[in-house]
């Protein structure tokens, strides 16, 4: 009656990956596709070669660093429970959710903030955020100005004069932007 394969699909620690991402089974069931889908040869686990092969990373500027946070601790492959942990940040805040939730404002900052704070020092140094906006605006501009616009950055984030920018600096800076909205994939309701 066909040749496809209706055996249901086990996924590894699936309550536990609900429970801390907040995906739905549904959801979990569809990433789960996903990272199969980019584990072509089946290994059970993802390198970042098999990450750099998704077209929207490998135009975003800062590709290679959302790529490194489905990496932790210098390692060299992720599992699925890391995929959708990562994922999990740009899922859509839906109703009050607490701060404690994954895709919560508070948690989406930080996300974002080590994307920048590269050596994880809890500051986002003026080289730091040279590289980024180099990365991000390229040649469109000149040294100089891309020098004068981090130092500008800086100078408006940095409340305590360390002519670094801390978390909470950070966080002060980017308030009256709808980060929940800016980092949320519709795809992941």
């Amino acid at each position: 009656m066909g040749a496809q394969n209706s055996q249901p699909v086990t996924i590894p620690e699936l309550e536990e990956i609900m429970a801390e991402t907040g995906f739905s089974q549904a959801n979990v069931l569809r990433l789960y596709q996903r990272f199969q889908a980019l584990d072509k040869n089946e290994k059970g686990y993802l390198s970042k070669y098999d990450l750099e092969g998704i077209g929207e990373l490998a135009v975003n500027p800062i590709g290679d660093r959302i790529i490194n946070a489905f990496f932790k601790d210098g390692r060299e492959t992720t599992d699925f429970r890391t995929f959708a942990s990562v994922l999990a940040h740009f899922r859509p805040v839906e109703g009050p959710g607490g701060s404690e939730n994954i895709n919560s404002r508070l948690s989406k900052l930080k996300f974002a903030f080590q994307l920048y704070d590269q050596d994880k020092d809890g500051k986002i140094s003026r080289a730091e955020m040279l590289q980024v906006l180099r990365m991000m605006i390229g040649i469109q501009v000149t040294d100089e100005q891309l020098e004068c616009i981090t130092d500008r950055t800086i100078q408006e984030a940095d409340k305590d004069g360390d002519n670094a920018i801390s978390f909470e600096e950070f966080a002060k800076s980017v308030e009256k932007l709808n980060i929940e909205q800016k980092m949320s994939l519709r795809i992941l309701k």
